[in-house]
């Protein structure tokens, strides 16, 4: 396949359209297509993020703020460092890439087992965030909680299974919260305070600094999402290396201002209003909203946020299926395939979708929902663990590169956000349950490592992330034998 078609099949698998030859006006449409799209997931992650970290504070709204304020700034230094990832692998690959280049592909599992159970988490927790939505907007529908996931998880697996929906669709989804968002912050501002809510304190001292130490790392689910711009990237075959390192950065700095952005001034005015823990069949974001705005714009807003969240759920549908199936289909030198897993995995149907690989994604996501009653704040803590993992291997890898070409400033970063990484990874392990999240994804690691030191160990696996992003092989390999 020579370039030219190459790119025409990456635009179509991504719904993208080549700028290439098109001209250079057309370049910001592809930007925000792109970006919008991308950031679909860290977005959605507003919905339950500030939730989380005021039930971790047993309500004190006084220290919400900056409990988020810090949050937010963890997420900048990630960012950060995620910057200098994608300069280093503009190809896309994200950590895996970088974990692979750095201590072995062997080692290319660890975020890529992340990333599985990630993909898990972001489809379950964004359906049950989603009902939460509708029920908290028609709360007589809160007995069929259970019913609502499931029937919607059905619905965005089936949308999955008859061809990707473009990511076009994804960023006017994102848009359109956005929208809303500041809409509900505007007329936030202006709204009476509800004359039965009193304003908590915050504890004097030094207890205020451990309750907010130890709340963060619940919110840290807002991070979600965040290091997608590093493996996105490679969906863009309209551009060279150049180009997609621009696009990349670029979508990474205005993930971190539209997504502070919103969680800042929503915190600030749930602050403002005195909207506390929400009631059983609202949600906190869903008060703050109510208080702010009348009933229609309300009901906008909830639309959107229940339409934003599907969209994560759609695009972890793909992208997990996609990574199984690059997994299932590795092809050598010599044409021969050698897949790491079994070959019905990669077997697409005549929409190129791998159907067998979304039954997967569908069936265990569908038990992690009724596990969890498809309540979304029972699956944050799980959700902002397994993908620390894939920062901190990220960050380590990059660590490694920075030593080794003497840049002391860039390592600085590395090894500092590393350590914080790490430190939020163990504070939310030390709440006992996300240790499955953990567990899950070491073991997928094992699995994986297992089958392909079976299979030859065949080279290029790092690059699996790449391939599931453009749903072509990213580039012939041979065995390691």
């Amino acid at each position: 396949m020579d370039d030219t078609a190459s790119q025409r099949t990456t635009a179509r698998s991504t719904g993208l359209r080549p700028t290439i030859g098109a001209g250079l006006h057309s370049r910001p449409s592809l930007l925000i297509a792109f970006a919008f799209a991308v950031m679909a997931d860290p977005v959605s992650s507003v919905a339950y993020a500030i939730e989380a970290a005021l039930r971790a504070l047993h309500g004190d709204l006084a220290l919400l703020l900056p409990t988020m304020a810090l949050v937010v700034g963890i997420i900048a230094l990630v960012i950060t460092n995620y910057h200098q990832l994608v300069a280093r692998f503009p190809e896309g690959g994200g950590a895996a890439a970088a974990a692979g280049a750095a201590f072995g592909e062997g080692w290319a599992f660890v975020p890529i087992g992340a990333l599985i159970v990630d993909f898990v988490l972001t489809i379950a927790i964004s359906v049950a965030a989603a009902s939460s939505a509708v029920i908290a907007y028609v709360p007589s529908l809160a007995s069929a909680r259970v019913p609502i996931a499931i029937g919607v998880l059905a619905a965005v697996a089936a949308l999955t299974w008859f061809g990707h929906l473009g990511r076009a669709v994804f960023a006017v989804m994102t848009l359109g919260f956005v929208g809303a968002g500041l809409a509900v912050l505007v007329g936030g501002m202006g709204a009476a305070i509800p004359a039965h809510h009193a304003p908590s304190s915050a504890p004097p001292g030094h207890a205020a600094f451990i309750a907010v130490l130890l709340a963060f790392p619940v919110a840290m689910a807002l991070a979600t999402g965040v290091e997608a711009p590093s493996s996105a990237v490679a969906q863009l075959g309209q551009l060279d290396d150049r180009g997609r390192r621009r696009f990349g950065r670029i979508t990474l700095w205005l993930t971190l201002v539209i997504v502070g952005t919103l969680t800042l001034g929503l915190t600030a005015l749930a602050v403002h209003l005195h909207i506390g823990t929400p009631n059983a069949h609202s949600t906190q974001i869903a008060d703050v909203a109510r208080a702010s705005v009348g009933r229609q714009l309300f009901a906008v807003f909830q639309i959107f946020t229940a339409l934003l969240l599907l969209a994560a759920a759609s695009s972890s549908f793909q992208a997990g299926p996609g990574l199984l199936k690059a997994l299932a289909r590795r092809t050598h030198v010599s044409g021969a395939q050698t897949g790491v897993l079994h070959p019905r995995l990669g077997t697409t149907n005549v929409h190129h979708t791998p159907y067998w690989a979304v039954a997967v994604f569908f069936v265990v996501s569908a038990l992690v929902v009724l596990a969890a009653g498809a309540h979304d704040q029972e699956l944050v803590l799980f959700y902002a663990v397994s993908v620390f993992m894939s920062f901190l291997t990220g960050l380590i890898a990059m660590a490694k590169f920075s030593r080794e070409s003497r840049r002391r400033w860039s390592l600085a970063m590395n090894a500092l956000g590393a350590l914080v990484v790490a430190f939020t990874l163990a504070v939310n392990l030390g709440r006992g349950n996300p240790i499955a999240s953990v567990a899950a994804a070491l073991l997928i690691a094992l699995v994986l490592y297992v089958l392909w030191s079976r299979a030859g160990r065949p080279r290029g696996i790092a690059q699996a992330v790449v391939e599931a992003e453009t749903g072509e092989s990213a580039s012939p390999i041979s065995t390691g034998r």
